[in-house]
């Protein structure tokens, strides 16, 4: 007889325990998916195997007539004892439910297909050029990832390397000595944009036998298929976004992650987890014992100041691999373009430069991180303003890519509410309605016009909502069938176009406006992430940024291609105020459909952590205030902040452990009107 903890796939809190159950025979192990009767349900439980003694515990024997047995196993979709380890770790570490750690290794929900597993890359062969030799720099930085391959280490690196500098090649050579030593391995890529490109350059190396691609925009059967696929040992590489990091690759042995300082390797769903810390961990555990690569042009203030207290090991590529300087860079002062009369939002030096790079047979790319044809609606007559009625923010005005002059619609980019876009005002009735600022819609309409005889496409979440889009988009760019390609985020990091000779941001303020500390650093990672896609062929790249704040020490440095001088000026800052690296950030979320019950929750929340703070820490403890963005789908939100000084998380954490426990037995009496959520050093504040 053996004994089984199992975590029951129920998301509830008064079930976030450990049930026992017996099993007679040896086909239930950690990780094992099990079928259980549960409470007084006549309807078998999925769970999972979290611990399996052999002898009964102090509590088992207490109530060794009353355990139920277990009534099968589901050997298919079973996890391995490491997962389940970092499953554990991740409870403690985030403050959520077992089962929502759980879950994040298995795969996709009940949505997924069993069948015969499809080959989504049956007959690609991929693309890349040949590297015969490696630069110096590279060469060294090999050497140094190699040699703790070959031992076994579980060391850790960053690769800071510049736009250009080879660093996937890195990661290919990486990979091989990683396959020929036995053991597996994941490469993570910040946006699914990005996957098409690194996924050719593995299947040109490995062939499509040896890769498999995981990501959200694969459906339920294809994901079911990739995750088996992996677990059953068919592959050894898995490439993909976020999630890809609980890919079930047995004996892991490198986790890459490319563009490391992107805020999409944070998650914004529960669990709350940061990729990063998740790879750490499952590269330490004994089954793995890994080596980690973490590249970037512009590597986050935390992870650089990590790698200077020796945490990381760094690894510098200063130059780029085809020998081209780094692009040249220009600043446009937007204040002195409308004093001169200009009211569009292309520059004349921006306009005059893409005519030059058309003669020249060049390509242009131009970027801005808001999407849509105007980011707000306004009646002059009246002040008012249009606004999502279930989140009250300001909706965007899309004229679905109409030239017609058609009045469009209004869409929040939060919750996804549409709406007609008003012809008369609303509130007043009069006919002042006007629109405001300028998104990538925009853009487009502008640049068809003033380059008419151009092919322009652009790249957004609106345009390349079709399977498929996005690759097609990038395709017809990268053979040179488009001239001008207009996007957000989604092509400012880690696209390689040789014939790009000119990069314009539109806007490079966008990002210093949002009400974050991080807001200088997210305003240089974009600025020279965007910069970065020029010059990759054979003659040196131009970069023009156009701003109304040309003196801003984020703007004028990334123009410099200056890092080094940021993070100086950065980290002086963090640790004035006391910011992540020198402290872990607790954001608490309140959330109920009324309002007074949010702000009961956090009020409450706030005097009993008050309470149990050690004694000198209060001042790490903000008042609670109403969320930035305050009502969401309307669910009103309260905020309660907590900075926790370096050296402090673990016992701030027990802190808000004890408090979540404390309310999921008050609730058993009485149902909560409110939800809390822990978020450990978020990376919006909204």
């Amino acid at each position: 007889m053996k004994y089984v903890d199992v975590v029951i796939d129920n998301k509830s809190n008064n079930t976030d325990v450990l049930y026992t159950y017996k099993c007679e025979d040896d086909a239930v192990r950690v990780g094992s998916k099990v079928y259980v009767p549960f409470a007084r349900s006549t309807k078998l439980r999925e769970g999972y195997a979290v611990a399996v003694r052999e002898e009964p515990s102090e509590t088992d024997k207490a109530i060794l007539g009353k355990l139920r047995a277990v009534d099968h196993v589901d050997q298919e979709v079973s996890l391995t004892a490491e997962m389940i380890r970092s499953a554990m770790w991740m409870k403690g570490r985030y403050l959520c439910r077992y089962i929502d750690a759980i879950r994040c290794f298995t795969p996709a929900g009940n949505a997924a297909v069993r069948r015969e597993k499809q080959n989504s890359l049956a007959g690609e062969k991929g693309y890349a050029e040949h590297v015969e030799h490696l630069t110096p720099e590279q060469e060294t930085a090999l050497e140094q990832i190699g040699g703790a391959i070959a031992a076994g280490r579980p060391e850790r690196f960053l690769i800071h390397g510049v736009t250009g500098s080879g660093k996937t090649e890195i990661y290919i050579r990486a990979a091989k000595k990683t396959l020929d030593a036995g053991r597996g391995v994941i490469v993570l890529v910040p946006e699914i944009s990005l996957t098409g490109q690194i996924v050719e350059r593995f299947l040109a190396h490995f062939g499509e036998d040896s890769v498999a691609i995981l990501h959200s925009r694969l459906s339920a059967g294809e994901r079911y298929d990739q995750w088996k696929k992996i677990r059953d040992g068919e592959t050894r590489i898995v490439i993909g976004a976020r999630s890809a990091a609980f890919a079930p690759v047995d004996a892991l042995g490198l986790i890459v992650v490319d563009e490391e300082h992107e805020s999409t390797y944070k998650s914004d769903f529960t669990p709350k987890y940061d990729t990063v810390e998740v790879a750490v961990k499952r590269l330490q555990d004994r089954d793995s014992r890994g080596v980690l690569i973490l590249g970037s042009a512009t590597p986050s203030v935390v992870t650089y100041s990590r790698a200077k207290e020796g945490i990381y090991k760094l690894i510098e590529l200063t130059k780029r691999y085809n020998e081209v300087s780094l692009p040249k860079t220009e600043i446009v002062d937007m204040r002195e373009e409308m004093k001169a009369g200009n009211r569009t939002v292309i520059s004349r030096r921006l306009a005059s430069e893409m005519n030059r790079q058309f003669e020249e047979g060049r390509q242009v790319m131009l970027f801005l991180n808001r999407r849509g044809y105007s980011t707000f609606v306004s009646c002059r007559e009246c002040g008012y303003v249009a606004k999502c009625p279930t989140c009250g923010l300001s909706m965007t005005y899309h004229r679905n890519g109409s030239r017609d002059g058609g009045s469009g619609r209004l869409v929040c980019h939060y919750c996804g509410r549409e709406e007609p876009a008003p012809l008369q005002c609303p509130e007043c009735g009069s006919n002042y309605v006007r629109y405001f600022g300028s998104g990538t819609e925009k853009i487009e309409e502008t640049i068809r016009q003033l380059f008419p005889g151009r092919t322009v496409d652009r790249m957004d979440l609106d345009s390349v909502k079709k399977k498929g889009e996005l690759k097609k988009k990038l395709k017809a760019f990268e053979r040179g069938e488009t001239d001008i390609l207009i996007g957000t985020q989604l092509i400012a990091k880690g696209l390689d176009f040789k014939n790009v000779g000119l990069v314009g941001i539109v806007s490079a303020d966008v990002s210093l406006n949002i009400p974050d500390f991080r807001s200088p650093e997210r305003a240089f990672q974009l600025i020279t992430q965007a910069a970065g896609r020029a010059g990759r062929g054979g003659d040196r790249g131009r970069v023009i940024i156009q701003t109304y704040s040309p003196e801003h020490y984020a703007v004028a440095l990334a123009a410099e291609h200056d890092y080094k001088g940021f993070y100086e000026a950065e980290e002086k800052f963090r640790r004035f105020m006391m910011y992540p690296p020198y402290s872990d950030i607790f954001q608490i979320m309140f959330t109920s459909e009324s309002a007074e019950a949010a702000k009961e929750g956090a009020v409450k929340w706030h005097k009993r952590i008050g309470e149990l703070l050690p004694e000198g820490h209060e001042r790490n403890l903000f008042e609670p205030q109403e969320a930035y963005m305050s009502k969401i789908r309307d669910t009103y939100r309260y905020s309660l902040i907590i900075k926790c000084p370096k050296g402090s998380r673990r016992a701030y954490t027990e802190i808000l452990m004890k408090i979540r426990d404390e309310e999921t037995a008050q609730a058993r009496k009485k149902k909560q009107d409110y939800i809390a959520v822990v978020d450990v050093n978020p990376y919006s504040f909204t």
